[in-house]
């Protein structure tokens, strides 16, 4: 069958979509979510297809394309293809099997990826993969297996160096911006560490959103590999690389769900940390009742599962169990993280304690995994000279920012503080209702909207004193935000 096409100028945001008339469909018994094949000269593509039961949208003789294969067949509008009835994807036998909670293989996983990473599978397919993962958990040998495809379906910085050092921390609490002081110190110590890091989906900042304060984010493979040979470190932005593409993917058929599978947590980390040929890697595990990992029993079950990983991939990994009831740091959204990160690295009495803190011993436990005594007061001794933030600016400039001011970091024009009710010590600190009023306000955004906070847990507090500041640049956010915060018991003082 010939037909003309139709630029939609629809995107699926991965899967590749092709939407036929219902006469032209039922010629070939193509039913919703039936695949055909589409040929443009030389190039062929397998597309799930959705059926018009109208002319107005696709009228007989037309098929109407999504972007995805547009990009992929080269097509312009009126262009004549042809169609063809197409086989599902091998993988759909393969998610059926984990389903019925059998193992996978090599070759089986490695399909799935595969498919994963080309757009064979609809968001119901990949739903399932996910879904049979999480029901039925992975084995270690398949979290294994499914690790190394991930790798291997997408691209891998090459270093060529010895030892290359990588963290990561599982999330779910707000601040946290370890990675703009660890890199530095590790970088200034002499030692390689690429880090990849993603931007916000639920949180009012992702590393890179904070980063983007300060310089770009967004480089090709090529480029992230000249900044890390020339500087010893980088703060990029992983969704502008082609590193295990088959994670956000993943991802992003888990988060409506809200469902976390362990086995493709573990995955999804190590693949990433893979994928940058790191051999020092150190995981953060945040623990709460409001976090992904909600308490020490699954914590400990989760350090050993990376551990044994780690063995398995001729990988050093080290997890950190770490306190997560309250954010880490004052600044809760991007310019008020970054204002933070210049502000520790300047040491300047208004930085973060509790996060200079945290990375301290991050980077003790670091340098002591690649051999180095006194880890601890090294870390200290580089952050105290000067050659931290000396770092911190090198890798900004080569990741085409400048110097800046913590100062001139801009932060929403618009400010509400929230005084304490009473006088006491604070007990706790809810730290959805600080995401939520930070998002609300604009973050991530709106880079200088979010939370300053002045207090933390057993922190004392007079009544009318000050718990947090909101900041906003949209007027109209500013109000919804401030309504919420009125509302919500953010800080809890006894």
């Amino acid at each position: 069958m010939k037909l003309k096409v139709k630029d939609i100028d629809i995107a699926s945001g991965g899967p590749l979509v092709a939407v036929m008339n219902h006469e032209d469909a039922a010629m070939l018994d193509l039913h919703v979510m039936d695949r055909i094949k589409i040929k443009k000269g030389h190039k062929i593509e397998t597309v799930v297809v959705d059926i018009a039961q109208s002319k107005k949208i696709v009228p007989k003789g037309r098929i109407g394309v999504f972007e995805e294969v547009i990009g992929s067949l080269d097509l312009k509008n009126n262009d004549i293809v042809g169609i063809a009835i197409a086989r599902k994807p091998l993988s759909i036998d393969y998610i059926k099997k984990k389903l019925d909670g059998q193992k996978l293989s090599k070759h089986e996983i490695s399909q799935i990826v595969w498919d994963i990473v080309h757009n064979k599978l609809s968001a119901v397919e990949l739903t399932y993969f996910v879904a049979a993962c999480y029901t039925n958990v992975m084995s270690t040998e398949e979290t294994i297996l499914l690790t190394k495809a991930m790798v291997e379906h997408g691209d891998v910085l090459k270093l060529n160096k010895y030892p290359v050092v990588d963290k990561h921390s599982i999330g779910g609490i707000p601040g946290n911006r370890t990675s703009l002081v660890v890199v530095p110190i590790i970088a200034a110590a002499g030692y390689y560490i690429p880090k990849t890091s993603s931007r916000s989906i639920t949180s009012p900042a992702g590393t890179a959103d904070t980063m983007e304060v300060l310089a770009n984010v967004a480089f090709p493979i090529n480029k992230m590999k000249g900044i890390v040979l020339k500087t010893h470190g980088c703060i990029v932005w992983g969704g502008s690389l082609n590193l295990a593409p088959a994670d956000d993917k993943i991802i992003s058929v888990e988060r409506p769900l809200e469902i976390d599978a362990e086995s493709q947590l573990l995955a999804s980390i190590m693949a990433k940390k893979y994928s940058v040929s790191s051999t020092h890697i150190l995981i953060d595990v945040p623990v709460n009742k409001d976090s992904k990992v909600k308490n020490i029993v699954e914590a400990l079950r989760l350090k050993k599962q990376f551990e044994k990983i780690g063995r398995k991939l001729k990988k050093h990994v080290k997890v950190l169990i770490t306190d997560g009831r309250q954010p880490i740091g004052n600044g809760i959204g991007p310019a008020l993280e970054a204002r933070d990160v210049l502000w520790l690295l300047k040491r300047d009495p208004r930085r973060p304690i509790d996060l200079e803190k945290k990375c301290i011993t991050m980077c003790a436990n670091i340098f002591g995994m690649i051999g180095l005594k006194d880890g601890r007061k090294k870390a200290l001794e580089i952050l105290n000279s000067g050659k931290a933030y000396s770092k911190m600016i090198e890798i900004i400039k080569a990741q085409g920012g400048k110097e800046t001011v913590a100062e001139d970091i801009r932060i929403g024009k618009h400010s509400f503080d929230v005084l304490s009710p009473k006088s006491g010590r604070v007990a706790d600190i809810d730290n959805v209702s600080v995401s939520r009023i930070a998002r609300i306000a604009g973050a991530p955004h709106d880079k200088g909207a979010g939370i300053y906070l002045y207090k933390h847990i057993g922190s004392k507090v007079k009544r009318g004193e000050k718990l947090f500041t909101i900041y906003s640049e949209s007027r109209h956010e500013f109000e919804y935000a401030k309504d919420v915060a009125k509302s919500s018991r953010v800080f809890f003082v006894r």
